[in-house]
């Protein structure tokens, strides 16, 4: 059965989601950070998601012949890919969460999020805009 949504809205929401968890994340490592002998965790999904798009590293379209058509994207046929930094050794400072790059991280990852929706706002103002005209006709 066809969706009244288009992909691209479902794709946006995962991926909104998965940046939802990265905040997460990266809120668990800066409430650790004075925290003994804990390490940082981190959330990606990148190239997972590429993966699942069927896109290359530049994002573009990755196809084994010029007569394959795309397949259309399941958005849940990926997911997080979680890593916690392991050191076996102990040096002051490098195996602690790092305030500045948690902060960078966190700033990215809200920007991202904030563009994402951006992104989904137009997608039901467009969806609402077709509604609207049809109702119409």
């Amino acid at each position: 059965m066809k969706s009244l949504f288009n992909s691209q809205i479902g794709l946006v929401g995962k991926v909104m989601d998965m940046q939802l968890k990265r905040q997460n994340v990266i809120a668990s490592n800066l409430a650790n950070i004075d925290t003994p002998n804990y390490k940082p965790r981190e959330l990606e999904f990148e190239k997972e998601l590429q993966s699942a798009l069927g896109l290359d590293m530049r994002g573009r379209m990755s196809l084994t012949s010029t007569g394959h058509m795309p397949t259309a994207f399941n958005p849940d046929n990926f997911g997080p890919e979680w890593h916690k930094q392991f050191k076996p050794r102990q040096i002051h400072g490098e195996d602690r969460v790092n305030l500045d790059k948690e902060m960078a991280k966190h700033a990215k990852n809200q920007l991202q999020y904030s563009a994402l929706a951006q992104i989904q706002a137009k997608n039901f103002e467009g969806l609402s805009t077709l509604i609207q005209d049809a109702k119409m006709a």
